[in-house]
């Protein structure tokens, strides 16, 4: 339920359908001229809140009290991804992503929303269907921000003072679909999710120069590596915190599992196993498996239909945040890293825990 105070901001002046070529673009427009609007400081007033959270193990009580509420930090978008918190030059903030609008936002508690980047990630002057932004942001070693763009159909890197740099657009010559979401290894590999969701009529576009969608790593030195055609629509990816095992979930009605593959010495992985499969939800609650974030512990912090499902590293369900909407991304983030920070739909919304994220 929803209480009836107001949130930090709310973007409903902005159109929420993206189904044509003339809303994204009014979309787009409409964002470059409300800059005033976003850039506003945070509202005094308490936050709205949604769902509940629902606790099936007693473990859940040593991650997060039951009774935490879900706070809106701002509502009113087309479709959120993306998070990341990010500290650098003595500010704090997340970056998430509206991918229709093709926009990355930010978000702080002295300033509440401003608009960060747009474009986010796609560059081009045709239209190019439904979701061409950013998906799926990451941070590397150095702290800059590796982004999953759909549009232009790559792995880049963002200098803080400059432009963008290619990682990869290509395998084997052959252009990426749609990158979606990444995690950093400590070696500096960066492994990342590669679905159809970007390209415009999606697995039937034509487009489309692979015949797979694959999951891959990015080698600090080398060649793009195919880790795994094992899954038929890969999204969220995590590693757990010894860097033993990819966790990768997908986003697949008829298969809606988390996959757990081990890593080879050589970075790449053996044969995945199902850690979690939620396909007897599928219809049930809004949604699909899709991203994730693991805490220092291994526990998981997937996103699912309905919500956020807290698995144990053994893959035993603790928990749930009922967010009641299509649940899309989360990290940890906050003063502490124990702020779990959720896109849900149009919501970017936070719950704190007593868990903290893996740094």
């Amino acid at each position: 339920m929803r209480a009836s105070s107001s949130s930090l901001v709310h973007l409903d002046s902005l159109p929420r359908g993206a189904g044509s070529r003339s809303a994204v673009g009014l979309a787009s427009l409409l964002c470059l001229g409300l800059v005033g609007l976003l850039t506003a400081g945070a509202s005094a007033q308490p936050l709205r809140t949604l769902g509940r959270i629902e606790r099936l193990d007693a473990a859940l009580d040593t991650l997060l009290d039951s009774q935490t509420p879900i706070e809106i930090l701002a509502d009113g978008f087309t479709w959120t991804e993306g998070p990341v918190w990010v500290e650098r030059d003595g500010e704090a903030f997340l970056l998430f992503n509206d991918i229709p609008r093709n926009t990355t936002f930010r978000w702080d508690p002295q300033r509440g929303i401003s608009r960060f980047m747009q474009p986010s990630g796609y560059t081009g002057v045709a239209y190019y269907g439904l979701e061409p932004g950013a998906n799926g942001l990451i941070l590397d070693a150095q702290g800059r921000l590796i982004m999953c763009e759909h549009g232009d159909r790559r792995v880049s890197r963002l200098a803080w003072d400059g432009g963008k740099q290619t990682l990869a657009d290509n395998y084997l010559g052959a252009r990426l679909n749609s990158p979606n979401d990444a995690v950093l290894h400590s070696s500096g590999a960066i492994y990342f999710t590669d679905p159809p969701y970007g390209l415009p009529q999606r697995e039937r576009d034509p487009r489309r120069e692979l015949e797979h969608f694959g999951v891959y790593r990015i080698a600090p030195d080398g060649p793009l590596q195919l880790i795994t055609t094992q899954l038929q629509r890969p999204n969220g990816i995590g590693l757990s915190p010894d860097e033993q095992t990819l966790y990768v979930a997908q986003s697949d009605p008829a298969a809606a599992i988390i996959m757990a593959f081990p890593i080879d010495a050589d970075g790449g992985a053996g044969e995945g196993r199902v850690l979690a499969d939620w396909t007897d939800q599928v219809g049930k609650l809004p949604g699909l498996p899709d991203g994730l974030a693991v805490d220092g512990e291994g526990n998981l912090w997937c996103s699912g239909p309905g919500g956020v499902y807290v698995l144990s590293a053994e893959g035993k369900l603790l928990g749930r945040i009922l967010t009641g909407e299509r649940t899309s991304n989360c990290t940890f983030g906050g003063p502490q890293g124990s702020t779990l920070f959720i896109t849900a739909d149009s919501n970017l919304l936070r719950v704190e825990t007593k868990s903290r994220g893996l740094r």
